[in-house]
């Protein structure tokens, strides 16, 4: 737009130029008979105006004649009837000839008037015209191929972000939500871009919602099994291999049997599903924060309610202030859950529990407790999968993979209580985190530890639960 006003403001600047160089060459005639009227006022001898005529220079074929003293001049171009219409009006004058104009200047010498013809040639009307044409010419083109240059550019940049733009919504109409453009080019497309990351950036947040939706409510759903497992556990013998039964009977233990299996099948099914689920949240999300003193207070509403249920000891310590950790919410609460299910499925209805949490040395120790037979082989309830009970192991597996990813650890040692003494070490975000002894942070076990050795006394002797 901006190239086609400059080429259209160039056609009248070359018609000015134009009109200014006739204007200039009919001043310069103008000036060449005022020469000849000046003599004309003094005398009208011919040697005097011959004289004046030659003062005036220029080309022979172009010096000012006079009509009116004698005969008629040589070398007159103007018509009779412009001499007769510049002496009537008493008035200076210009026409057109051929091959140019002529200026007539009446001169009134008493009853006569003589008249001044100069002529002025299309070539002098034009001087200089032709070139001043070419260098409009030369800069029309000049701005036409800047504005084609320019017009390609900003195309290229066009078609490059439009480019950018497609490939970015095929990867994520192929399932990438992690792409993301840097918008440019032109400010449609521009605004078109950030728009673009902006719906990229709430597709990422709202699938995230979903799968931790689905995480949650699968969770939820583990919950409850395990009363349900609890009290199919507290039913009758299932086994219709030894004795003899009546039909009513066997429809009975087998029903058991199918109860119980369907529940253990149910409780994988979930494990997979959250193991799945927080696995994949756990890589599209940044690193989360929350409270762990909340997070424990949370879940010990549904447990303490379940405590009660089977008459079990229980106590919470240390989660009255605000505690951060470097993990989400979500994977806290189900590593919590995992944890303290294992208390309830493999220790007997009436042990005592205590979950206790501490803050110290660039940790955040999480301690969960029971006063059961405790666990044989910590090394290997701790790798993954693998347990004693003929379980996935799930539980702990939970608990070692949030410790790690808050920078932390998974350890089993004897409770205080008497039996297992499971601690998540999650690192401080407030603190500068050094190596410790996990000892140190969850209370006095250190030093109870030490203090019986000192007396000559052991731990008791327990029964391995296998977790």
């Amino acid at each position: 737009m901006c190239t086609l006003i400059a080429l259209a403001s160039l056609v009248p600047l070359g018609l000015n130029l134009r009109e200014q160089a006739r204007e200039d060459a009919i001043a310069d005639a103008a000036r060449r008979s005022a020469l000849v009227t000046g003599a004309l006022a003094v005398s009208t001898d011919a040697a005097v105006v011959d004289r004046a005529v030659a003062a005036t220079g220029g080309d022979p074929a172009t010096r000012p004649v006079v009509h009116g003293l004698a005969a008629e001049p040589a070398g007159a171009r103007a018509a009779a009837a412009d001499l007769e219409r510049a002496v009537a009006d008493r008035r200076s004058l210009v026409a057109q000839v051929e091959g140019g104009v002529v200026r007539l200047d009446p001169v009134v010498r008493g009853d006569t008037v003589a008249v001044v013809e100069v002529f002025v040639p299309d070539a002098a009307l034009t001087d200089g015209v032709t070139d001043v044409w070419w260098l409009l010419a030369a800069v029309a083109a000049a701005l036409v191929a800047a504005a084609v240059i320019v017009v390609d550019r900003v195309a290229a940049r066009a078609v490059d972000s439009a480019r950018g733009l497609v490939k970015a919504a095929l990867a994520v109409g192929d399932g990438d939500l992690g792409v993301r453009i840097e918008p440019s080019g032109p400010r449609e497309l521009a605004e078109a871009g950030y728009a673009f990351n902006r719906m990229a950036d709430r597709l990422v947040v709202s699938r995230t919602d979903e799968r931790e939706l689905v995480a949650d409510l699968s969770h939820r759903l583990r919950t409850p099994l395990t009363v349900l497992r609890l009290d199919a556990e507290a039913l009758e013998s299932d086994d219709t291999s030894v004795g003899a039964f009546s039909e009513a009977e066997l429809d009975r233990r087998r029903g058991i049997r199918r109860i119980r299996q369907a529940i253990v099948t149910l409780e994988g099914e979930i494990d997979e599903l959250i193991k799945t689920t927080r696995k994949t949240v756990a890589q599209e999300t940044a690193p989360a924060m929350c409270d762990v003193s909340e997070v424990v207070r949370d879940r010990m509403v549904f447990w303490a309610a379940l405590a009660g249920d089977q008459h079990r000891p229980h106590r919470v310590s240390g989660a009255q202030l605000r505690i951060p950790a470097p993990v989400a919410r979500a994977e806290l609460a189900a590593a919590l859950d995992a944890v303290i299910g294992n208390v309830f499925r493999y220790t007997p209805q009436g042990t005592a529990f205590e979950v206790a949490v501490s803050r110290r040395d660039g940790y955040v120790a999480i301690r969960i407790d029971d006063a059961g037979p405790g666990i044989g082989d910590p090394d290997r309830a701790l790798r993954r999968g693998a347990s004693d009970q003929g379980s996935t192991g799930l539980g702990l597996d939970i608990a070692k993979r949030v410790a790690l990813q808050a920078n932390g650890s998974v350890s089993i040692d004897r409770a205080r209580l008497g039996g297992a003494s499971v601690v998540m070490l999650l690192t401080d975000p407030e603190a500068t985190p050094r190596q410790v002894n996990r000892f140190g942070l969850v209370g006095r076990m250190t030093r109870e530890a030490r203090e019986q050795k000192s007396a000559g006394r052991r731990w008791p002797r327990q029964r391995p639960s296998g977790r």
